[in-house]
């Protein structure tokens, strides 16, 4: 039906008035914490097991009377808590970053001109226009309305959608949920026509805002990699305290004292402990997030950055996706007679004529941009820019439905009888008018030259009707098919190169389109996809889930689609095993962008309905930003299991030497302190060197990852043990050959340099997969940071007599530290000797079942 009338399009509010307002009634939002503040962080943080044996030794120190090595204890406390409130701030500031990019917004008037505006920003008495796919953004009144139906399940818990009427001159207010109702209310969902409302309550002062501000402080449940470094991360907080039980009642046994006893246990629980598991899990998607949001893809589900990596297919639109969204009238085809269009071209009067009433068949405020591209050209070719002459006007409207793809607009005029005008895929259109056999065939073969040349192509028809009820279904019209218009929408430039990376990268493409089938061939053979299998929508209705799965197997285009077929491919691909990344941007996407691995929305013509159903949005509906999220999306899945295998094979050796020297009788090599020194070196090394590590240079040339594949899996856990075992044994061989020769705080100092020097090689060898001197060359300025730092730290440690004194430490003659320096290049050597092994396994060809030494059994 047509808009209903109001006196006048409202102004709305001036910035003035409206200004004042948001500041009386604070932001159109409900409360919410909207993340953790630095008192939650540091409380959390104090709570950890690590803290909790850090104050216990503190004590302990200060019990045994040395106060100088508990004060120190606590200080290294608070810098440590300092540490993590800086990189958990960080994470806390680029997360609020994402909501804030996140956040809805609303088409406003103010100052009489429409524009969008953040919807926290809205205040009563603003007019706001709805659209098909909106969120209302506050309770309102209705002032005009077209078609508009509301799906307000979220406050009634009803799913059918109930349709809305105007009420200009004003309305009582009533509960959501009934029928016909002139009132809309914030949190519900447009699913179709659209309106004019002034807003009447925002914020908590909304029917949602009573329900209770408990929406906004909902904890989604942990994913499932919290779940699994949680579980491990627990096992060994678990073995590392009964080991340390065992070592504490060992020392015991051999009449140590019980105080250094405890000191040593404690320092044994906190080498064992992998506490940074959480601060890599937190800090690397957070992060990364951040990072795709500066290159125009907003994440709104942190865990899609898991899923990314393992993306085997990416179902993409055409329209504004691969193309450039920026149509134009190529052609228009009438009776055979095809007009080019070109600057400065007259147009024939049977083509203006064929233009006007596409015109008429065309929202005039709408944003549909093949409708733009009619205003646009009848604004240079048409008299009065092709507005509606005097006297003319809409009297109803017949939308696009699922099962017909056209618009129609029925208009009354006061020099004639009513005038009909439908505008839509050729083959609607075709159905819709009346018998004329040869013309139909002429306009069909037309349209596959049209768009064999990869234009989109639109039919027009027009009936006169006489005045009276209109009829429910507009194919009882007898219409005329007037002609056909060619757009031209040219692809976009980056796509070729997009697609062969993605080719690369072992990703199969599929272009979803409702487009005839011969524009979706031509795009996808302009942009690399290839065009050797299409399937149509009609031919995907004959199959049933099985056999559409075997069918899509191969095939590269999808045409003519209706939106609710989106959910059957997606399903359909999942069903043969494929981690489906999809994109949508209307209402109708919604089921399929949540149905996907990854849902993909478009951030410029995205319906919020869209947005809100998908994990990422393209804020500038480009591809190549998508195939640029899933490099991203390897990178940091990559860095973090790098990351996590640095830590794990960096206390084995700290644990070792923990362990070790009282089980054989030496003296006890690290205590606390030493453990805390350790950790300045681990922290940032975890979070922030390896968060600023480059992807790898063959990481978009493999293929995805397994879908069932753990980050922290028992591959990368054998690889770590084995790489902290090898350091392990070096270290043990150093201290023993040192106690050999130098006094217990000699060699203590060069076991102790040689673990610092040994940390810096594993932190080096596992920034990348390939040799030392790739790595060298690869620019990571963090990682040369904290290594100087770690270095400057070590020296004033061995140095300076008092941080000497409490480390334990005594300067050993210079030829010993020069061995220690020998021990961790022999370290590097075998790390770097390991990685060369597994490269040449890796790259062996896999041995058939039953043959033995290249030969069949």
């Amino acid at each position: 039906m047509a808009l209903a009338p109001v006196e006048s399009v409202p102004d709305g509010l001036d910035d003035e008035t409206a200004a004042r307002r948001l500041a009386q009634d604070g932001p159109n939002c409900l409360p919410d914490s909207g993340g953790r503040r630095w008192r939650r962080i540091a409380a959390d943080a104090l709570r950890e097991p690590m803290y909790l044996l850090l104050a216990g030794a503190a004590i302990l120190y200060l019990v045994l009377g040395e106060p100088r090595e508990g004060w120190f204890l606590f200080g290294m406390v608070g810098l440590l808590l300092c540490m993590t409130l800086i990189q958990e701030g960080r994470t806390e500031r680029a997360l609020q970053a994402l909501r804030d990019l996140s956040s809805p917004t609303a088409l406003v008037r103010r100052n009489g001109v429409a524009r969008r505006l953040p919807a926290r920003d809205l205040v009563a008495g603003d007019v706001i226009e709805l659209g098909e796919g909106d969120r209302v953004p506050a309770d309102a009144l209705l002032l005009a309305a077209s078609g508009l139906m509301l799906d307000e399940s979220l406050l009634t818990g009803e799913s059918a959608p109930v349709a809305k009427v105007a009420a200009p001159q004003g309305s009582a207010p009533a509960a959501p949920g009934g029928a016909d109702l002139s009132w809309v209310y914030s949190g519900t969902l447009v699913v179709q026509g659209h309106g004019l409302a002034r807003i009447s309550a925002t914020g908590p002062r909304s029917e949602i805002g009573r329900i209770g501000a408990a929406l906004g402080r909902i904890t989604p449940p942990p994913g499932r990699l919290q779940r699994e470094t949680s579980l491990l991360a627990r096992r060994f907080a678990l073995l590392g305290g009964a080991v340390s039980a065992l070592l504490v009642g060992l020392l015991l046994v051999r009449d140590t004292d019980p105080l250094q006893a405890l000191l040593a246990g404690i320092a044994l629980s906190m080498s064992m402990l992998p506490e940074e598991f959480p601060v890599i899990l937190t800090i690397f998607p957070a992060i990364g997030a951040w990072r795709l949001a500066r290159s125009q893809v907003l994440t709104r589900r942190l865990s899609a950055i898991e899923i990314l990596g393992s993306t085997s297919v990416l179902c993409v639109d055409k329209t504004g996706t691969l193309t450039e969204n920026r149509m134009a009238v190529a052609c228009l085809w009438r009776d055979g007679v095809v007009h080019q269009n070109a600057p400065g071209a007259a147009m024939p009067p049977p083509q203006r004529e064929l233009l006007a009433c596409a015109l008429r068949a065309s929202r005039e405020a709408g944003t549909d941009p093949m409708e733009a591209a009619f205003w646009r050209l009848a604004a240079a070719a048409l008299p009065d820019g092709g507005a509606a002459p005097a006297g003319w006007s809409l009297a109803h409207e017949y939308g696009l439905t699922a099962t017909r793809a056209a618009l129609v607009h029925v208009w009354v005029r006061a020099d004639g009888p009513p005038l009909v005008v439908a505008k839509g895929a050729p083959e609607t259109i075709v159905a819709l008018c009346r018998a004329d056999q040869p013309r139909h065939a002429a306009a069909l073969a037309a349209t596959a030259r049209m768009a064999g040349a990869g234009l989109r192509v639109l039919a027009v028809a027009r009936a006169s009707v006489a005045a009276g009820r209109w009829p429910d279904d507009p194919a009882a019209f007898d219409f005329e098919l007037l002609g056909l218009i060619g757009l031209a929408d040219p692809l976009r430039a980056e796509i070729p190169a997009a697609v062969a990376a993605c080719r690369a990268a072992g990703m199969r493409i599929v272009m979803i389109t409702g487009d005839h089938p011969e524009t979706a061939r031509a795009i996808a053979r302009q942009a690399g996809i290839g065009d050797e299998q299409v399937i149509t929508g009609a031919q995907i209705a004959a199959l049933d889930g099985g056999t559409l799965a075997r069918r899509l197997d191969g095939v590269a285009v999808c045409a003519r689609i209706a939106a609710r077929q989106k959910l059957d491919i997606v399903q359909a691909l999942q069903r043969g095993g494929a981690v489906v990344a999809m994109t949508g941007d209307g209402v109708n996407d919604a089921p399929a962008l949540r149905a996907a691995n990854v849902g993909v929305a478009m951030g410029r013509r995205g319906t919020d309905v869209a947005r809100e159903a998908a994990e990422l949005t393209l804020l500038d509906d480009r591809f190549a930003a998508l195939v640029q999220a899933i490099a991203a999306g390897r990178r940091i899945f990559e860095n973090m299991r790098k990351s996590m295998c640095y830590v794990m094979s960096m206390h084995v050796p700290i644990a070792g030497m923990a362990l070790l020297p009282p089980l054989l009788g030496w003296p006890v090599m690290l205590y606390p302190l030493h453990i805390v020194f350790l950790e300045l070196v681990i922290d940032p090394a975890c979070s922030l060197a390896f968060e600023s590590e480059p992807a790898e240079k063959d990481a978009m040339r493999r293929p995805p990852r397994a879908p069932g594949e753990h980050l922290f899996g028992r591959k990368a856990v054998l690889s770590a043990l084995v790489q902290g075992a090898w350091v392990l044994a070096l270290l043990a061989a150093l201290y023993g050959w040192s106690l050999a020769h130098l006094s217990a705080p000699e060699a203590r100092t060069v076991a102790f340099t040689g673990l610092v020097l040994c940390n810096l090689m594993l932190l080096l060898s596992n920034r990348q997969r390939g040799g030392i001197g790739g790595i060298l060359r690869i620019a990571n300025p963090v990682f040369w940071t904290i290594t100087a730092l770690a270095l400057l730290l070590l020296a004033l440690a061995i140095v300076l007599p008092a941080a000497a004194g409490m480390l334990q430490l005594a300067p050993p003659p210079p030829h010993f530290l020069a061995i220690a320096v020998l021990t961790a290049l022999a370290a590097l050597a075998g790390l770097e000797l390991r990685k060369w092994l597994a490269s040449r396994m890796a790259a062996r060809p896999a041995r058939a079942p039953g043959q033995v030494f290249g030969h069949a059994d």
